[in-house]
């Protein structure tokens, strides 16, 4: 098989029921949600080579097939009723994953800057551009119907990619970096 198909030298591309122009907002969407995969899978080989680490690596797979699906719920050029692959359940899953990756690294007071491990700074990358796939996500809402288990699992995995990047840290032995301006805007757990 050929990887080239010339199919797209016009900038168009193939959607589910459809083609576009490469700049379309649904494309944009989940084109930012595979460049979050490929993040994913660069924090997943970092976990996976960090020792003590290999359950954040399982977990970071997990999410990248659970990325693809969400890419996947966002590529239908026919509207007429699409059958989603994204249900509530992965969102739930991630909760639960952020309290666990929360409670390994100490309390927070001060803003947190990308830093420390490299697998923590890894994280963070992955944290902001989730945020961007969330804000194409949510401007494609505004003209096209959304599965709305897709924007809840992006809003809950950008938690817990800055949960994990903290709990990296604190595994690995290093301090999260601090906004040494920052005052203290969080309260300790009790």
């Amino acid at each position: 098989m050929k990887i080239y198909t010339r199919t797209g030298d016009k900038g168009q591309t193939s959607l589910i029921g459809g083609r576009v122009r490469k700049d379309d907002i649904r494309v944009e969407a989940y084109g930012t949600i595979d460049e979050l995969n490929a993040y994913t899978g660069q924090a997943a080989a970092l976990a996976a080579r960090s020792g003590d680490l290999s359950d954040l690596a399982q977990h970071l797979e997990q999410i990248m097939q659970e990325l693809f699906d969400c890419g996947s719920d966002l590529a239908f050029a026919d509207e007429k009723q699409p059958v989603y692959k994204v249900t509530g359940e992965p969102a739930v899953e991630l909760e639960s994953l952020i309290d666990q990756y929360t409670a390994q690294a100490p309390d927070i007071t001060r803003f947190i800057l990308p830093g420390g491990s490299d697998l923590s700074a890894q994280l963070h990358v992955c944290r902001t551009v989730c945020r961007r796939a969330e804000r194409r996500i949510v401007t494609l809402a505004e003209h096209h119907p959304v599965n709305p288990e897709v924007m809840i699992y992006i809003n809950r995995l950008s938690d817990f990619f800055f949960a994990a990047a903290r709990a990296a840290n604190a595994r690995q032995g290093m301090a999260d970096v601090e906004y040494v301006r920052s005052a203290e805007v969080f309260r300790k757990s009790k």
